[in-house]
Formats: C-alpha cells, structure tokens, sequence
C-alpha cells in the first residue's frame, strides 16, 4: 500500500499534463455549406433539319373519268425532293420529349398516264404537274435511352399539310386521232396530316445532337385547278384530284437544348 498510492498520484499526474495536448491534438471538421443548384432553363430545345421526300399518290381522279369506260391510269409518280424545317421542342425527362415542326417541301414534278379505247382505237392522256407543301406538324418522341452517346427514338405526329398543284398539263390524242392540250391554274388545299417517325440522335456537345431520322407521313389529297382545252374552253368543273399523297422522308438534323 505504501507503493500503491505513490504510484497512482504519478499516472494522475501524468494524465493531467498529457490532457491539455488531446485537447489540443482533436480534429474539428470544418463547417461546409450546400448552396442549392441553380434551376435549369427547363427543357427547352431548338431544332433544324434538311431532307429529301420520295412521294407517292394512291389515285388521280376527274370527272371526266366517268365518261370513259375502261380507263385505266397506268402511271402516276412524283420526283424526289428536298424538305427543310425549323422548330422548337421540350425534353419532358430522359425518355419524353415533343416538338412543333414548320417546314416547306419543295417543288417536285409530277408524271402521269391513262389508257382507254373509244371502241375503236387506243387512246391515251399524258400528264404532268409540279406539287409542292407547307407542313405542320406536333411530334412526341420516345428517347430509348443512351448507349455510348447514341439514342435511338420513335415517336408519332398530327398536324395539317396545304397541298399545291400548279403547272398541270393534258396532252392526248382525240377520238378523231388529233393531239389534244390541256392546262389547269395552281390550286391549293389544305388537309389533316399525320407522320411516324424513328431515328437516332448523336451527342455532339453537351448542348448539341445531331439527329438523323426517318419519317411517314400522309399529307391527305391535293388538287389542280379546273382543265381547260388549249382553246380556252370548259364546260364542267373538272380539276384532277390527286387522292392519298404519302412519303418516305430521310432527314438529317441538329437539336440545341437550353438545358
């Protein structure tokens, strides 16, 4: 016993001195403040694409059809041609985005022929036309999801299409074995238009995609103005309807997001 407290005022005392040192030696983690995100400008984005249309028409049709029994209309194509829009759009979340679409179409030439017999002969009519279109278009997209920067999509859209037809010409042969000439003024109509749309888009920047895409759209009919004889002269109202317009488009585009 005589040791024993000796011993403990020793580690006491040496526990007081050593005291101050822990104190000192403790590690106060600083004082670190979270400042909130600044909102994004929602998800807003601009668009522009270039492209080219490969049409087709499922019927013509005149009045005058019905006259002719037997006619049988053996050819009608459109040429290819270049589209162009601008547009905006809003990028809902990581898998939904829609967008409105304006674009021109432009001129394209048109090629048609009819076969029919007066009982007698073959007779035939020739046509051409040149067609062109004002689109608009609202479109909803599904994002795929992003694989290495490369997003596949599909999406769907409605709008409404204002169809021209102008420059329409008639060449024929008469019953009489004479070549006939028509013409017809420009005439425009507008219709319900509706597309389907896939596509991909690569990410260029942070900001920027690059979009090649794919579309269907049926532009709805068309229609020229009335034939008139080369003569001047028209007895019937008898413009050529062109029924059920629809094309391929193959379009190459850039999206800028705000976001």
């Amino acid at each position: 016993m005589k040791f024993v407290r000796p011993l403990l005022g020793g580690v006491a005392l040496l526990a007081g001195s050593a005291m101050p040192v822990l104190a000192a030696d403790l590690y106060e983690p600083p004082v670190i403040e979270y400042e909130p995100e600044p909102v994004a400008f929602g998800g807003w984005y601009l668009r522009g694409h270039i492209g080219m249309s490969n049409q087709r028409v499922d019927s013509l049709y005149n009045v005058l059809f019905d006259d002719i029994p037997g006619l049988a209309v053996v050819d009608k194509n459109f040429e290819a041609g270049p589209i162009g829009g601008i547009g905006a759009g809003y990028q809902f979340n990581k898998w939904l985005r829609v967008d409105g679409v304006v674009e021109y179409r432009g001129e394209v030439g048109f090629h048609g022929l009819d076969l029919w017999n007066d009982g007698v002969d073959d007779r035939f009519n020739k046509y051409s036309a040149k067609k062109s279109e004002w689109l608009l278009m609202a479109n909803a997209y599904a994002d795929l999801g992003e694989f290495r920067g490369i997003t596949p999509y599909i999406g769907a859209g409605i709008g409404a299409s204002r169809n021209t037809i102008h420059s329409f010409r008639d060449e024929g042969i008469d019953p009489f074995g004479s070549p006939t000439l028509a013409y017809a003024d420009s005439a425009s109509k507008w219709n319900f238009a509706w597309a389907l749309h896939a596509g991909v888009g690569i990410k260029a920047t942070e900001r920027m995609t690059i979009d090649l895409g794919y579309s269907f759209l049926n532009l709805g009919d068309a229609k020229s103005g009335d034939i008139v004889a080369y003569d001047g002269t028209n007895n019937v109202d008898n413009p050529m309807h062109f029924r059920d317009i629809t094309s391929h488009d193959f379009k190459l585009g850039v999206r800028y997001s705000f976001y």
